[in-house]
């Protein structure tokens, strides 16, 4: 006020705020909230959360807890990536008795408003106040933690994976099928199959259960039923689906046949909806595709023609497509030229752009991409076609670097061993620069 010359109703015009409750405040006589400090804090020319660290330790530390002025300081932080702060306001109230629960309501709007950094800090101090082990709020926040904690890293995954394994039993019987098919979707990409076989056939145990128990409710208590994030019948379709891959990894194709005839009639899902038509259509579509890639890994060249045209109009599906066509022209010699030209500048905008929309995630076509660039580069390589070899193989131990895939590194490295005779120098030193990133 002195700087600029200001007297109080001046500042409290700036403000937007009662001159009463300016002069109420810097008397000592009211208490702050975060929303009149950031009001005097954007009158005085500063940005939003100038003042917050010294809000926390010259204001907060010295009040008594109070969750309203508590919970729109931490959502603020939240928004502002103020971490440091949000650790010093829960360390405050996790002195107190009685904060732990709407610590927990907190997390969860943070988590849904995509705020994952600042829910994270609230989830890992609620699981460590909660006494007791086999608690829902417990559970549920160790599956928080799970979902932010997936990201580029393969290591990291694993062990958050390994970590949340033991909680999915104490969760709500409907968060469990997300909880069972996130869990079976990351060991799915870090290609773990006897962990995605156990988590698949417990989802497709449990979603049976309820998806009976939903036919035999009665409407009036439908309504008021939890209702989970796909139809019932999806998840055991998609567990089924799981174990269609599982058997293929394992070339145990009568197998996977008896699990894709199982996702392939749905006639028995009387349901009309919107929604349960969408997903019908799908799991119908990825019977065809999958009984397609299941004869083609088995050996059955004569379904290529067929298989190409079904997936050309398929954007979504070109890329796994391709990468199972290869995979099978790799194990058993195929020619595929022909196929390698008709999609070659679907390839290269693939290997450029690494992104595509629909179904998948992008961490999973990560992983897809890695996978096709190592069949690409052995179906040249054993080709003799070095030059092309050798630029998906680099290409391959890049991402399989950047997301920390020790499997594939090492395949990469074989690889490379294997058929460095034949590297250009360029290539050479290309290789060498990527090995030191990896030591």
């Amino acid at each position: 006020m002195k700087d600029h010359d200001l007297i109080l109703s001046d500042l409290a015009r700036e403000a937007e705020m009662n001159p009463g409750t300016m002069s109420s405040i810097i008397n000592g006589n009211r208490t702050l909230s975060v929303d009149q400090l950031d009001r005097i804090t954007k009158a005085m020319g500063h940005p939003v959360g100038y003042y917050y660290e010294r809000y926390v330790s010259e204001y907060l530390t010295e009040a008594n807890p109070n969750w309203r002025r508590m919970s729109p300081f931490i959502h603020n932080c939240a928004k502002l990536n103020k971490l440091d702060c949000i650790h010093d306001v829960v360390n405050l109230l996790m002195d107190k008795l009685g904060y732990s629960e709407s610590l927990f309501e907190l997390a969860e709007e943070l988590f849904k408003e995509g705020l994952y950094e600042a829910a994270t800090i609230l989830y890992e101090n609620v699981a460590l106040s909660e006494k007791k082990q086999y608690s829902e709020r417990l559970a549920m926040c160790q599956y928080r933690l799970f979902q932010t904690r997936q990201g580029d890293d393969q290591e990291k995954n694993y062990e958050a994976a390994v970590q949340f394994e033991i909680y999915v039993d104490r969760l709500d019987e409907i968060e469990q099928l997300d909880a069972l098919k996130d869990l079976a979707n990351t060991y799915r990409l870090l290609r773990k199959w006897d962990k995605v076989e156990l988590f698949a056939k417990a989802l497709g145990d449990k979603a049976k259960i309820q998806y009976n128990m939903e036919q035999q409710r009665h409407p009036s208590k439908k309504e008021n039923a939890k209702k989970p994030s796909f139809p019932l019948f999806a998840y055991w379709a998609f567990s089924h689906l799981l174990r269609t891959q599982v058997c293929g990894e394992r070339k145990d194709y009568e197998r996977a046949f008896h699990h894709i005839k199982k996702y392939a009639d749905l006639s028995w899902v009387l349901d009309t909806d919107e929604e349960t038509l969408k997903w019908k259509n799908k799991y119908e579509d990825w019977a065809v595709v999958n009984t397609y890639v299941n004869k083609l890994l088995s050996g059955e060249e004569s379904v290529l023609p067929e298989y190409v045209a079904y997936i050309s109009s398929r954007k979504d599906e070109v890329l796994p497509a391709l990468d199972k066509i290869f995979e099978a022209a790799n194990r058993y010699q195929f020619d595929v030229d022909d196929i390698l030209g008709q999609f070659k500048e679907d390839i290269s905008s693939y290997l450029e752009q690494q992104e595509i929309e629909g179904f998948y995630t992008q961490r999973f076509i990560t992983e897809r991409f890695i996978h096709f660039s190592k069949e690409l580069s052995v179906y040249f390589l054993t080709k003799g076609r070095f030059s092309n070899g050798f630029k998906f193989l680099l290409s391959c131990l890049e991402k399989s670097t950047l997301i920390n895939n020790k499997s594939y590194i090492i395949k990469c490295m074989r690889l490379y061993e294997f058929f460095q005779e034949y590297a250009s120098l360029e290539t050479k030193k290309a290789y060498r620069k990527l090995i030191n990133e990896v030591m």
